[in-house]
């Protein structure tokens, strides 16, 4: 539905607010983390979306340090869970306890870590399927279940995982299921010289502490507003074209896919594309989807739900080389 002036005004200027919002957020988290933007701009757009984020990079990147600066400066409750064999699913979600009072004695529920807005899930995968399964609930319905009982969850409600893709000695392979719920697998690199040198500098200085420039309502109202932002039905057309060109067998995917991909990506991955796009063109001040965000997306949002078969393996093609040959290969429909 086309958009009054008025209400197209109302809305470009609550989009610029969030715009400046954006910008003063991440200058708060460069007083702790140097560089990876494009990471911390990933993970914002996940919370706006009401999505969950899976970083995977080498120890030592500032991950965990990241995921608490952006916390503060969201202002929202933080917890972190170190995920390790050990770990039950009644220490991630919470347990019923025996107590006597008064004489009466009864059961009361103990709040787990999960009952914050900001949860780091730290090395995910060195926790048995049993209690990564206990996320399944708690990221897809922001709930938990405990003795037959439902615990709502706090709202905002983020989960960012961490994951070594090196060390697997002693892990658990994500189950498919546990994946598909983070809207993004995001990639975290090493920094260029400059910002390696800046960090060096940094470590003999007085450390800096991000402040809080939103909070929970914020967040709230933030979600809200990324609603009103329009995906054109050409867009939706394109994203739609673009996860079925993944799947082999289908009429949209390019000869390549059917030869080297095993299984491609469900309609979860559209919807995740769209909420994703609307997230950043509203962090950028613009009420409308564009091409260039569904692209800007398409890595992180299908890289985990794009499973490359032997053939492709065994000629070194990742999941990454189908996606950008997948997205070369999709025009993008003319509105």
């Amino acid at each position: 539905m086309a958009l009054d002036t008025q209400d197209r005004d109302e809305l470009l200027a609550r989009l610029s607010n969030l715009r400046n919002d954006v910008n003063a957020l991440l200058d708060e988290v460069a007083k702790e983390i140097i560089g990876q933007e494009a990471v911390l701009r990933l993970m914002l757009a996940a919370s706006f979306a009401r999505g969950h984020c899976l970083l995977v990079g080498v120890p030592g990147l500032a991950k965990t340090s990241m995921v608490k600066a952006l916390a503060r400066a969201l202002d929202l409750p933080f917890k972190r869970i170190q995920f390790t064999p050990d770990l039950m699913p009644s220490d991630i979600t919470g347990t019923e306890v025996l107590f006597e009072e008064q004489g009466a004695r009864g059961f009361r529920f103990v709040q787990g870590p999960l009952f914050a807005s900001v949860i780091l899930a730290d090395e995910i995968n060195r926790t048995p399927p049993k209690t990564q399964a206990a996320l399944l609930e708690a990221m897809q319905e922001r709930q938990v279940t405990v003795a037959n009982r439902t615990h709502e969850l706090p709202n905002p409600f983020l989960v960012i995982a961490t994951q070594n893709p090196i060390e697997q000695e002693g892990t658990y392979e994500l189950p498919e299921a546990q994946l598909d719920r983070f809207m993004f697998q995001v990639e975290v690199n090493y920094p260029s010289l400059q910002e390696e040198e800046s960090i060096l500098m940094r470590a003999s200085e007085g450390l800096m502490r991000a402040a809080g420039v939103l909070d929970g309502d914020r967040v709230r109202e933030i979600q809200a507003l990324i609603q009103g932002v329009h995906c054109t039905n050409y867009m939706v057309s394109y994203v739609a074209r673009l996860i079925r060109a993944t799947r082999p067998g289908d009429d949209f995917s390019p000869a390549f896919v059917n030869e080297l991909v095993e299984w491609g990506a469900g309609p979860r991955a559209g919807q995740f594309l769209i909420q994703g796009g609307k997230a950043l063109a509203a962090m950028d001040g613009r009420p409308t989807v564009s091409p260039a965000d569904i692209q800007a997306l398409a890595v992180p949002v299908l890289r985990h739900r794009v499973a490359p078969n032997f053939q492709a393996q065994a000629d070194g093609v990742t999941s990454v080389d189908l996606i950008r040959r997948v997205l070369e290969a999709t025009p993008i429909p003319k509105g």
